[in-house]
């Protein structure tokens, strides 16, 4: 029982190893092929949706920051969100539900963000180990906090967005492997249960994405 049910999150269980692996570049198929030649893009959804999250990533980043200082975000945002929602489709493997991709994503940002600023910045940088108004015996404390937590900040960016996949979609498999047990009257019940789960998980996915992609900019707002 738990090998078929954590086989969902198994590379090889549907197709083989690489295949199942490359599904995390679909997202770029679906897209448009206008989106890629086409520098007016403002009457459409998705250049609606990006147009939103530049405004608001420009607030996290600073008011002089320029559309490509968000860019790198917002591609963050859809590339996530694209595998969340294809992870929900049926025999679909789920790539953000391991942590092998999603600190792939984490790691790198975090190793740029933390190189820049204390290359560039690095007084900056030591401010912020110390908060402001902090009493002197507690100094040497708050710097080894503030470094421990600055540390970690990749593997908690990675494990929330994988423990939320995995979460959601291990409860629709156990709700699902249920079916065969249940008396027709029941089975009905299961089946809206199962639609609301899936509308709550589309939902998570949206969340999720929008989650990384604004913990990711207030990182880098730290370091310049």
């Amino acid at each position: 029982m738990m090998a078929n049910l954590f086989s969902i999150f198994d590379p090889s269980a549907t197709l083989s190893l690489p295949m199942n692996w490359m599904a995390i570049f679909v997202g770029l198929f679906i897209l448009p092929w206008t989106f890629w030649v086409s520098s007016n893009r403002s009457g459409k959804l998705l250049g609606l949706v990006t147009s939103q999250l530049h405004m608001e990533f420009k607030t996290l980043v600073g008011t002089a920051s320029s559309q490509g200082h968000t860019l790198i975000f917002i591609s963050l945002f859809l590339f996530i969100l694209f595998n969340n929602l294809m992870g929900l489709a049926p025999y679909v493997f789920t790539a953000s539900s391991h942590l092998a991709m999603t600190l792939a994503l984490a790691f790198p940002l975090w190793l740029s963000f933390m190189l820049y600023g204390w290359f560039n910045h690095t007084l900056h940088m030591l401010a912020h180990l110390v908060p402001l108004g902090t009493p002197g015996v507690l100094m040497p404390f708050m710097v080894l906090i503030e470094t421990i937590s600055n540390v970690i900040r990749p593997g908690t960016l990675a494990v929330r967005l994988a423990a939320n996949m995995i979460a959601g979609h291990l409860l629709l498999v156990l709700l699902g492997n249920q079916g065969p047990s249940m008396t027709f009257s029941l089975l009905s019940v299961l089946l809206v249960t199962q639609i609301l789960l899936l509308t709550l998980e589309s939902a998570v996915a949206v969340i999720q994405s929008y989650v990384f992609a604004v913990l990711a900019t207030l990182y880098s707002s730290e370091v310049v």
